[in-house]
């Protein structure tokens, strides 16, 4: 059974080493790079954010429902399309354009302008004829007798004023709500013309900045390139602490499992040593023992045998057999000697195996360190290649060709913003005037209302009070003035309502058939495109510099998409933007000096030659050959075959049955001199062969496996001296081929950030058309919608003035007593 355990023992140990064995030689594979961290994405700064211009919507309104009614009205008003024709003689031979055209273009609102000016007319020459009848007594004085339909007739009259009354108010709120509207955003829609073309117009002149201390348009985005570089950089100055680490991970296993291999053969052979010292020592010493033990054992037999033969001992004879049987038992002068082994291990170690493991787990550890010191060099020169790359990125900005194209465009813009300047103080002094005039008529209208609400409600209280239809009553005769003030004010100021109605009807109307309704359906980019249209001096496809087989609608259409400057002028013809942002453009020396670096990292020791001796010495030393077998056969036989201790209770238990008191006594003796002898001679003898078996136990453990065992430490450790320089100069090409990937990416990143951000944001005309639509938006969808509902509503207050009036003057007469009373 013990031989099967030791067979099984060293298979296994043979096993292990060789797994071990193939873990340590087997070839390095491929690392991978380590994946991008978040922070491997750069974040840019936004350009042009401050030079955006920000899109305008139309805001759902409640009075949207009446916006709408007023724009059917118009287009019932003004059915005619876009006047091409008459345009473009207008714009090319002014004094061409014949009136009798524009008459008939514009016949609905000469239709108005004649009911307009008819109803001007009318209404003073009414009122001054009401005031004639009314100082003959004939108009709005009393009934003359009083029939029974006075009482119907009066309640239809009351019906019919307070509906004109409330339609009126109605009206009157619009014309208020609308009067303010149209001034709220009248302010800030005329202030948004020049911010807007000072916006469009710094869009267009920061765009081809080349100053090279600009920090506008294009130069910063090239100023940008200041986040990758200054990543790049902090790479760079923990790149070669981080490849020495990598190096130092990746092969820490193979090199610390190679020293402990290396630190456990030392360890066998000091403790091989020691153990064949104890067990040579040891054998000398229980050969010598048994020497001294044999003629005292033997002497000390024939006492007690002698003893136990005397016919006076009584029951001795039981004893007798055992007495006999005394004497010595294990040989060990038998057991094979370990001589030749000590003397082949004499003097061994002759090396420090402790300081040979310390220094190459030094130097192995030294390896980062090593690193830095190795790429410091080309550190400092891939530093000196960035400013150089810093370089070749500012001619992106020197030789972008948007000058030649946006200066045209920046002037016009300038011009027109000049030029717009009085204009707009003009629109605003005169919009004042309006929302004056406005507010004023409003408020003589909201008059009117309250003294018809004043007079009817007087008026019906004062005919409830009556008792007597041809009686006076003053709150009746109260409520007929108030109706007949109403009726004073609305001849008095009707003719300038109807003046306002119409001359903000004239603009607001024109504005939103002529420019609105053909700005919504794109006829006026139509109209701008066509040939002919427009006198030379105003060709904006010439002003614009667009490409020739361009137009404004399809200009306005690629910049509502987003398209760039280059694309609507066609700038690929002379600026090649991809060519100039290939990225082995920047980065080809720098991936160079990475990819001819290389460095020795020096040659880590692990075993040197003395200690190399030493192993081969031990391993040759015969230990193995020592019959270890023989040893545990030998330390299984007791130093006494007979059992002193057994022998010695023997001879006391047979004392006390003795009735002659001298063999009594010579039996105490006997026993107590065995139990001497067992306690110092025997004990210790025993004691030392307890200590043999564990020298011989280990040895013979060890000795099976200890060639194999140095002969692997040996080759692993020779492999891994061999292997290190070689793993770690391959780590290291990998690793700064990772670093090289991680780095031009960052170029990469840069690189396609700038091409997105040329395209579509600083060098975009996004702007342009978003401001085109904010200018449709603020003057039609915030100025004209309120304009024109603004005219409406005063329209209808002053239109359903005329019903008011005459059922005001009417109902006078039914508030005042009858002159004449009918049976």
């Amino acid at each position: 059974r013990g031989c099967l355990g030791s067979l099984l023992a060293a298979e296994a140990m043979r096993a292990m080493g060789l797994l071990l064995a193939w873990v340590l030689l087997r070839p390095a594979s491929t690392q991978q790079c380590h994946p991008s961290s978040p922070g491997s994405v750069l974040r840019f700064t936004d350009t042009h954010a401050e030079i955006r211009v920000p899109a305008l919507h139309r805001v759902p309104s409640s009075l949207d429902p009446l916006y709408s009614l007023v724009r059917r009205y118009l287009d019932l008003i003004q059915q005619n399309p876009l006047p091409t024709e008459l345009l473009r003689a207008a714009l090319n031979e002014p004094s061409s354009v014949r009136t009798s055209e524009v008459v008939q273009y514009e016949l609905g609102y000469v239709i108005c302008a004649v009911v307009a000016l008819l109803f001007t007319v009318a209404m003073p020459v009414a009122g001054l004829c009401f005031c004639y009848c009314r100082s003959r007594r004939r108009c709005g004085g009393r009934l003359r007798a009083h029939r029974r339909s006075l009482g119907c007739r009066r309640r239809c009259l009351l019906t019919c004023l307070s509906i004109t009354s409330l339609i009126i108010l109605t009206s009157a709120i619009c014309a208020l709500v609308t009067n303010q509207r149209v001034k709220e955003q009248m302010e800030p829609g005329l202030g948004a013309v020049p911010d807007t073309l000072r916006t469009l117009r710094q869009h267009i002149a920061n765009v081809p900045q080349r100053a090279p201390l600009s920090s506008q348009g294009v130069q910063m985005v090239v100023d940008q390139f200041k986040v990758p570089r200054q990543q790049i950089i902090s790479d760079l100055a923990g790149v070669s602490r981080s490849v020495g680490l990598s190096i130092h991970a990746q092969l820490k296993a193979m090199t610390y499992a190679a020293l402990a291999d290396l630190q456990e053969r030392a360890g066998d052979l000091q403790t091989s040593l020691h153990h064949l010292q104890i067990l040579d020592k040891t054998v000398r010493v229980l050969m010598a023992a048994r020497a001294e033990l044999e003629p005292v054992l033997r002497e000390r037999r024939q006492r007690v045998v002698t003893l136990l033969d005397d016919p006076r001992c009584t029951s001795c004879a039981s004893v007798l057999g055992r007495a006999q049987s005394l004497e010595l038992g294990a040989d060990y002068s038998k057991v094979p000697s370990v001589e030749k082994v000590l003397k082949t291990l004499a003097g061994l170690p002759r090396s420090d195996f402790a300081e040979m493991i310390r220094q190459g787990n030094g130097t192995f550890n030294s390896i980062p360190e090593l690193a830095v010191e190795r790429m410091a060099q080309v550190i400092q020169e891939l530093r000196e290649e960035m400013a150089q790359v810093s370089e070749k990125v500012q001619t992106i900005a020197d030789g972008f060709p948007l000058p030649d194209y946006t200066r045209r465009v920046s002037e016009a813009l300038l011009k027109v913003e000049d030029r717009s300047q009085p204009f707009l103080r003009e629109v605003e002094r005169f919009e004042w005037y309006r929302w004056i005039a406005g507010t004023a008529l409003c408020s003589i209208i909201l008059l009117i209302i309250a003294c018809n609400v004043a007079g009817m409600v007087l008026g019906a209280y004062g005919l409830s009070k009556r008792e007597d239809p041809s009686d006076y009553e003053c709150r009746g005769e109260a409520g007929a003035k108030f109706l007949m003030v109403g009726v004073g004010l609305g001849f008095l100021f009707s003719w300038l309502l109807i003046l306002l109605v119409f001359a903000t009807f004239l603009v607001g109307g024109n504005i939103q058939t002529l420019v609105c309704r053909n700005w919504v359906n794109q006829e006026i980019y139509k109209f701008i495109d066509t040939p002919g249209n427009l006198p030379p001096s105003m060709n904006l496809t010439h002003q614009l510099n667009l490409r020739r087989d361009s137009n404004l609608s399809a200009a306005y259409r690629d910049c509502k998409s987003g398209a760039g400057l280059w694309e609507v002028l066609q700038l690929e013809k002379s600026y090649d933007l991809d060519e100039h942002l290939k990225t082995p453009k920047y980065t080809a020396n720098f991936q160079k000096r990475l990819g001819d670096f290389t460095a020795h990292l020096g040659d880590v020791r692990l075993l040197r030659s003395e200690g190399r001796q030493d192993l081969e010495t031990f391993a040759r030393s015969g230990m193995d050959e020592v019959d270890y077998v023989r040893f545990q056969e030998e330390m299984k036989i007791p130093v006494v075959q007979t059992s002193l201790p057994g022998l010695a209770r023997s001879l006391e238990g047979l004392q006390k049955m003795q009735r002659n008191g001298t063999v009594a006594e010579r039996l105490a003796t006997e026993a107590q001199a065995l139990w001497q002898m067992q306690n110092s001679t025997v004990h210790t003898q025993e004691a030392l062969v307890v200590k043999l078996g564990e020298s011989v136990q280990f040895l013979s453990r060890l000795a099976p496996h200890l060639q194999e065992r140095v002969k692997t430490t040996l080759a692993t450790t020779a492999s891994v001296e061999a292997r290190l320089p070689v793993q770690a100069q391959q780590i290291l090409r990998q690793e700064i081929a990772c670093f090289t990937r991680k780095e031009l990416r960052y170029f990469a990143q840069y690189l396609h950030w700038v091409r997105h951000t040329l395209r579509e944001d600083v060098a975009s005309c996004q702007p342009l058309a978003t401001a085109l639509d904010n200018g449709r938006v603020i003057l039609c969808d915030r100025i004209a919608d309120p304009w024109n509902a603004f005219w409406f509503s005063l329209g209808c207050c002053t239109f359903f003035l005329i019903p008011n009036i005459i059922f005001a003057i009417r109902l006078t007469k039914h508030f005042r007593p009858i002159r004449n009373r009918l049976m």
